[in-house]
């Protein structure tokens, strides 16, 4: 027998009905669950800011939070109380991106968590279903239960030359794997899912491959002027060699030279020099 989120619900005394299911998405730079795990205040207060046109969805009185997970996976993360408190004042920023609100487009809501449920955060996913642009849904809709987790545990980082991901799964990277590919510079690989054409680039900034990687997720193009005349694309991302701590930037431009050379990606791929 299938356990469904619904079911949880009632079991803690709550009316499904009375519930909306919120799936945050990573947006640009950040990844709600990290966020929520690291810095849970500027997670709620980014929630609690929502478009104006969407006042009509957020009528119902309990809002469950959930995050896009690795793997496409729904995890869940928490249950609000939420009532609209109005739209925005003028000249506020959202604390979490920075961003300026306007207040003819942005409502705020008072949100407070709840206690019903809360050992289940960070550790229960559900499954969303094929719809993930349907972020908002109803309490009553049918999501089955898929894993149950005893405590969170990040996964094992596997290694820059076995690391393998998509760039829209950058923001969603376990931290400790964003650690580490913060602090290691090189040569990475960029591949097309649709022209299997392939890039490669260098990550030689204080950022190392993670502060390159993040730019290419939020763009898309990275500010490459090539990639800027192309057609967006999910990017596959692989690490080609790992440069030394004491390699240069001039170092890690003649490692990027030569894979270039290796891979002619620059007369069969997506380099323009």
């Amino acid at each position: 027998m299938t356990l469904l989120f619904k079911s949880l619900l009632e079991d803690a005394g709550l009316d499904p009905k009375r519930v909306s299911m919120l799936r945050h998405r990573p947006d640009g730079l950040f990844d709600p669950f990290t966020v929520w795990r690291t810095a849970r205040a500027q997670f709620e207060d980014f929630q609690s800011i929502q478009t104006q046109r969407n006042r009509p969805r957020f009528r119902r009185p309990i809002w469950a939070a959930f995050a896009s997970a690795r793997g496409g996976k729904t995890l869940f993360l928490g249950l609000y109380e939420a009532s609209l408190i109005g739209a925005i004042a003028a000249a506020e920023t959202e604390l979490l991106t920075g961003n300026h609100l306007d207040p003819a487009i942005h409502d705020r809501y008072h949100c407070t968590p709840m206690s019903e449920l809360a050992d289940y955060g960070g550790r229960l996913f559900i499954d969303w279903g094929k719809s993930h642009r349907q972020w908002v849904q109803h309490g009553e809709a049918s999501k089955p239960i898929t894993e149950l987790y005893d405590v969170y545990k990040e996964p094992a980082f596997p290694g820059h030359l076995e690391f393998i991901e998509s760039l829209s799964a950058i923001p969603t990277l376990p931290p400790s794997w964003a650690e580490i590919l913060r602090h290691s510079k090189g040569v990475y690989l960029l591949t097309c899912p649709r022209t299997k054409e392939q890039y490669v680039g260098k990550a030689d900034g204080d950022g190392g491959f993670w502060g390159r990687w993040l730019n290419y997720a939020a763009t898309g193009d990275g500010g490459n002027v090539r990639l800027k005349s192309r057609e967006s694309s999910d990017y596959q991302v692989s690490v080609l060699e790992v440069a030394g701590s004491a390699a240069t930037p001039a170092d890690i431009l003649r490692m990027e030279s030569l894979w270039k050379a290796k891979l002619q990606s620059i007369k069969m791929g997506l380099n323009g020099n």
